[in-house]
């Protein structure tokens, strides 16, 4: 079933075209401690979104990595995890209680999740765990899909090499 999802979603990728190289849709979606989180809070900074479902056993790993991200890079990269039904309050207030991330869990009813992923009622599926990655200015930069391809940035170091690299460039003039 999980290699029916990977080809669904591959074939939803090479259909929709990059999920990159565009401006990241806004959102504004309240976290497991009822704060709510903008993507505007966070302009200037790179914003790493974080797609994920608590019963994921690779999200469970990616957030063990991206707590390794915030205790490297601290307030420079900001870190939003992101799940969508049938998570709910229950089911992420035990994955809190057993992995204790240092980073907020946001919860989404589809709507964030649809424009991210340019998702449409032909194409709906999505893997997980997803990551977005977003400039100081907005843009989507880069977005990788769990699979063999890319086990160096959801379980290596291959995301460290890679914000280490966006860090240390001139920032980019905006685009419009």
């Amino acid at each position: 079933m999980r290699y029916l999802l990977v080809l669904c979603t591959a074939s939803l990728l090479l259909a929709a075209g990059s999920l990159s190289n565009r401006r990241a849709p806004g959102f504004s979606l309240m976290d497991s401690n009822g704060k709510r989180h903008s993507l505007n809070d966070y302009r200037g900074r790179i914003v790493l979104i974080d797609v994920m479902q608590t019963t994921c056993p690779h999200c469970r790993t990616f957030t063990k990595v991206l707590d390794k991200v915030k205790a490297k890079y601290g307030t420079r990269v900001a870190i939003l995890s992101v799940v969508n039904p049938p998570d709910n309050p229950q089911t992420v207030a035990r994955f809190v209680q057993d992995l204790k991330p240092t980073t907020p869990i946001l919860f989404d009813a589809g709507p964030m999740a649809i424009a991210y992923f340019k998702a449409t009622p032909q194409n709906p599926s999505i893997d997980l765990p997803h990551l977005f990655i977003i400039d100081g200015n907005g843009w989507i930069v880069n977005d990788y899909e769990y699979g063999p391809a890319t086990l160096g940035i959801f379980e290596g170091q291959a995301l460290f090499t890679e914000l280490d690299r966006m860090l240390a460039a001139k920032p980019a003039a905006p685009r419009r």
